[in-house]
């Protein structure tokens, strides 16, 4: 499972408010790649969350969404059409590339398949390529509705059953699906490609596979599902998918912790840099032994990979107070169990603090709350208590601090 799986929303290039789910590996992304869906699928079918969960077990943050009219997306369906989906997709992707990075990778399942082909040049930073199951011609899904073909010229729009659901398919749909012509759109690609295919696929026939590999120039590789069906209902055969796309993908786009070199401080030191991964995400390296990620939660543009500057702060405070409080108790030889240290960072109005020295403006408030456990009577917990105040990180913040900025 992904470490984290946010739901977010974003807005059309036609103004409807889109559905998405990102699903964020542990630690800072490798690379983020964006996902499109089957058609009249969402972005919770079986195929799409398995194939996420894997690649963010590889260290690839993925983005799935919700096409306009379709789970929980705003927009009428009947209204949409394969161009729509090409612009909910640069929609994404713009949404990805100010918010967090813009997409190395776009993977397509089906018709999304054949919507990542033509949209793959709208993305510059796209680096790679996947199509699973994908048609080399988007009129290929008109044979959902062939029997109803007839109605829709008359009449301009019919209502269809698709995967047993009731959908409205207007004319301008069947038209715009004919006009497509993704041949050009392959050959010029100028990308990583990997076309993913079963051979027993009764959906989209594997002879599109062999279209869409003919079409494309090098790099370009092929990988048959054997005996998954169309949508690789089967677990094992979405993990395969997962597992060969991040494999793959490895050889085309950088796949490391962060664009830039990570800090290796000297013993006795910290050094704090840009990852180049999310706008705010910085690696810490702490003496050469320990590494951390410090980051901004995403409601201020950062990618909440993790704690952020005042995070730390109360972490080291804290951790100073309990560590402090151990030693005391060891050696006045006090049945201290645990020492527990919650701690908040606000800001407040200096009238509403009577013991503060700044009378106008706001300052800034930590909030301790400490929990001593154990066979303690309360005068003892009290003693306790109080020498939390004397750590050193506390003295510290109480103090004043000179701090000394130099310029290399």
């Amino acid at each position: 499972m992904p470490s984290v799986s946010k739901k977010i929303m974003f807005t059309s290039a036609t103004g409807e408010q889109l559905a998405g789910r990102l699903d964020l590996p542990d630690g800072t992304p490798k690379a983020y790649a964006l996902w499109a869906h089957c058609f009249s699928c969402t972005k919770d079918i079986f195929a799409a969350s398995r194939v996420a969960n894997g690649l963010t077990a590889q260290g690839i943050a993925v983005l799935r969404f919700d096409f306009t009219g379709l789970g929980a997306s705003e927009g009428d369906f009947a209204n949409t059409n394969f161009s729509s989906n090409v612009d909910d997709l640069v929609a994404a992707s713009n949404f990805l590339r100010e918010n967090y990075q813009a997409p190395k990778m776009l993977i397509g399942h089906s018709l999304g398949g054949a919507a990542v082909l033509a949209v793959a040049s709208k993305v510059p930073e796209a680096e790679a390529v996947c199509t699973i199951g994908a048609p080399a011609d988007p009129a290929h899904v008109a044979h959902n509705f062939q029997s109803s073909r007839a109605e829709i010229d008359e009449h301009g729009e019919a209502e269809v059953l698709l995967s047993g659901r009731p959908f409205r398919i207007k004319k301008q749909f069947l038209e715009d699906i004919e006009g497509q012509k993704l041949e050009r759109d392959i050959a010029n690609l100028k990308k990583a490609l990997l076309v993913f295919h079963s051979p027993i696929d009764n959906i989209v026939g594997v002879e599109n596979a062999g279209t869409i590999f003919q079409a494309a120039k090098h790099p370009k590789s092929f990988v048959s599902l054997d005996t998954a069906d169309h949508l690789l209902s089967k677990k094992e055969d979405a993990t395969y998918v997962a597992n060969v796309i991040a494999a793959w993908a490895a050889r085309y786009i950088n796949l490391s912790n962060g664009d830039l070199p990570m800090p290796n401080a000297a013993p006795g030191t910290v050094v704090v840099a840009e990852t180049g991964q999310g706008k705010f995400t910085n690696a810490i390296s702490v003496g050469g032994k320990h590494q951390l990620i410090a980051d901004e939660p995403s409601s201020v543009g950062g990618t909440d990979t993790g704690p952020t500057p005042y995070d730390y702060l109360l972490a080291g405070l804290g951790a100073c107070k309990a560590m402090t409080m151990r030693m005391y108790a060891d050696r006045k030889g006090f049945a201290l169990d645990r020492a527990v240290v919650t701690l908040k960072h606000d800001k407040i109005h200096a009238t509403d603090c009577e013991s503060c020295e700044t009378e106008g403006g706001r300052l800034d408030r930590i909030t301790v709350e400490i929990d001593v456990q154990g066979d303690l009577d309360e005068a003892t917990r009290q003693q306790i208590i109080d020498i939390a105040d004397k750590c050193p990180v506390h003295r510290t913040l109480h103090s004043e601090v000179n701090i000394v900025s130099k310029h290399s």
